[in-house]
């Protein structure tokens, strides 16, 4: 009898906006817990400064919380920069490895695919005492940029030792874990999932943070994976048998109906147990459940006569599941099973072609099923000639079966931003090569060292991004060889670096005349056309594996960027003729060089003839 609660309404707007922004508090007035707004921390949000907030309220903390969001937001001042000569079919294929610090590589990707990942598969560091966690500056300026951006330091790594004698030893991994998935949230479709693998260590915190991150009704499960199949009996307690895997949607089908659904897992060809056709049904195999029901009306208690003529009534305080006129159809259509003597109680006949095509998956991931940490130890060693170049990979069985879970339409993409040895590909393309889809993978990889005694730097491998690279391409040339499946099996590599432009904005009163020719050229010496085109598709929203075609127009390289979304040229001595035929093919966007342009005159024609020619295009010069 109320109008909507307006207040509610926002709460609940706020809430899918930011969901760590909620929170609850006692009502002064009744005394009872509600929803409220986290001023605090929306302010937070909105803003470029620490907020401090004093109001006492149930909240998940720690040292630096507020600066992890401040560096989530903050923007920073990069690019991805090809690689052709370590990339597989660069011109074709659209599956990417990037190599750089995930969390700016995230922010890069953020513009152009927002909302476009279907699904995010992470196996982070455990914070077991001996991982590494990734070294973030708070206060980093420009200059640091790139010693802390994915570059080595002098001691060539990036990342820090987090051992339990450190007194932020849980500060540290969550000020890495927090601001990570906080950007990836937004990469995520609306219909999107993450999996992330965790230990004990942490699984308490990093469920605290997907609450807060994702909204914690958007928390779909816990997920108990079975990683060894042989007892530990060394062990000082219990023979740990087991990881998580959490399961968070974007949006949980409880609360959105065009939330994430769940993907059913195969059945196999062996019938379900309680499955089968005795009476050689043409509908095929089937079981049967009970007709009787706690509740009902007066008139669902009659009495039911078998084919042998014995008289039947529901048990005592039940009630049949049907009236009179449905089960006569029932049994005309031979849905109620009497028993092969025809003598027994009747029981509703349930056909396996009539049921979901699949099964529900359960929360306990056994090993047998979906593979184990020495089976993943042997796919990586079989790979490289039995050497053991990587640590502690997931089986590719278990990634499939996250994938399938999943729910990926076939062109879906597949995100993972702690990628280590590349399981997620190798398993992408597997089932890409069983059902010929098209899913499509995004791995990030920070170049972290190999260790200088390891297996891997003995054979030339020096990095984490070396051994994931080369997996791709061995398991591509076996799968290739033993399915002859015409899928995508390259990668392009991009690699994190700082923006690709001189930074040349000061003030007129801060140059002195002896300074100007510094500014004649405002991109960095090195820099080639194709890094210049690959930022552009990132400021104009040109996915990275967007189909490149590159032609000469009175010698100058003309880059064509699906089919017309963007048409670039970063030559120099560019000419009305040049600018004339990029402008006939009619872009969506045009980008140059400001030193392309030969001359005043071309600078002077330039909008006029793509106000002849192609109006609709928007020009953009770097």
């Amino acid at each position: 009898m109320q109008t909507r609660d307006g207040v509610a309404d926002n709460i609940s707007w706020i809430a899918e906006k930011f969901p760590n922004c909620v929170t609850e508090k006692i009502d002064a007035t009744t005394g009872e817990v509600k929803m409220a707004v986290d001023f605090d921390m929306l302010r937070q949000e909105l803003s470029s400064e620490v907020v401090e907030g004093k109001d006492e309220r149930y909240q998940f903390v720690w040292p630096d919380k507020k600066k992890a969001i401040l560096l989530a937001n903050a923007p920073v001042n990069a690019t991805l920069r090809p690689c052709e000569e370590e990339s597989e079919d660069f011109a074709n294929t659209q599956n990417l490895y990037i190599e750089g610090d995930n969390l700016d590589v995230l922010k890069c990707l953020k513009e152009t695919y927002l909302g476009k990942v279907k699904m995010i598969y992470i196996d982070p560091p455990y914070n077991t005492g001996n991982d590494f966690v990734y070294n973030d500056d708070f206060a980093e300026s420009v200059e640091d940029y790139l010693a802390n951006s994915g570059q080595y330091d002098e001691q060539g790594n990036r990342l820090v030792a987090n051992t339990e004698s450190n007194g932020r030893f849980h500060t540290d991994w969550l000020n890495m874990m927090y601001p990570r998935l906080k950007v990836a949230r937004d990469l995520l479709s609306d219909d999107g999932v993450i999996f992330i693998s965790i230990d004990d260590n942490e699984v308490e915190n990093l469920r605290r943070i997907c609450n807060e991150v994702f909204g914690e009704n958007n928390f779909i499960a816990n997920l108990i994976w079975q990683k060894k199949f042989s007892r530990a009996n060394d062990a000082k307690y219990f023979s740990t048998m087991h990881d998580h895997i959490l399961c968070v949607a974007k949006n949980s089908i409880l609360n959105n109906p065009n939330g994430w659904e769940i993907g059913l897992l195969p059945r196999g060809e062996e019938l379900p147990a309680g499955y089968g056709n005795p009476d050689n049904d043409p509908r095929g195999p089937w079981t049967s459940v009970i007709l009787s029901a706690k509740s009902g009306s007066p008139s669902l208690v009659y009495e039911i006569e078998t084919p042998s003529g014995r008289k039947c009534m529901p048990p005592s305080g039940r009630y049949w599941s049907c009236n009179r006129e449905t089960l006569k159809r029932w049994i005309d259509e031979n849905r109620i099973w009497f028993g092969s003597d025809g003598d027994g109680t009747p029981r509703k006949k349930t056909f396996l072609s009539e049921v979901q095509p699949g099964l529900r998956p359960n929360t306990i991931l056994f090993q047998d099923e979906v593979g184990n940490n020495q089976e993943a130890k042997q796919e990586t060693k079989s790979l490289f000639d039995g050497l053991g170049v990587f640590d502690g990979p997931k089986p590719v069985r278990l990634l499939k079966t996250l994938i399938t879970i999943a729910n990926l339409k076939d062109d879906s993409v597949v995100l993972d931003f702690f990628s280590g040895s590349a399981t997620t590909a190798h398993a992408i393309m597997q089932m890409n090569a069983e059902d010929n889809g098209k899913r499509k993978y995004i791995l990030v990889q920070l170049p972290e060292e190999t260790d200088n005694e390891s297996v891997a730097r003995e054979n030339g491998y020096n990095t984490i991004c070396d051994i994931g690279k080369e997996r791709i391409r061995r398991a591509a040339k076996r799968i290739k060889e033993e399915t002859g499946a015409d899928i995508d099996y390259g990668f392009r590599v991009l690699k994190l670096d700082s923006t690709n432009m001189e930074d040349v904005y000061y003030a007129p009163a801060d140059v002195n005349q002896d300074q100007m020719s510094l500014f004649a050229e405002n991109v960095k010496y090195g820099r080639t056309g194709k890094d210049l085109l690959f930022q552009a598709m990132l400021e104009l929203g040109a996915t990275l594996d967007s189909k490149i075609e590159e032609t000469k127009i009175n010698g100058k390289i003309i880059y064509n960027v699906a089919d017309g979304y963007l048409v670039a040229c970063f030559d120099t001595e560019v000419t009305d003729d040049v600018v004339k035929a990029i402008a006939q093919m009619q872009p969506l966007y045009a980008v140059l060089r400001d030193s392309s342009l030969a001359d005043d005159s071309t600078a002077t024609n330039f909008e006029q003839i793509f106000k002849s020619y192609s109006p609709t295009t928007t020009c953009k010069i770097l």
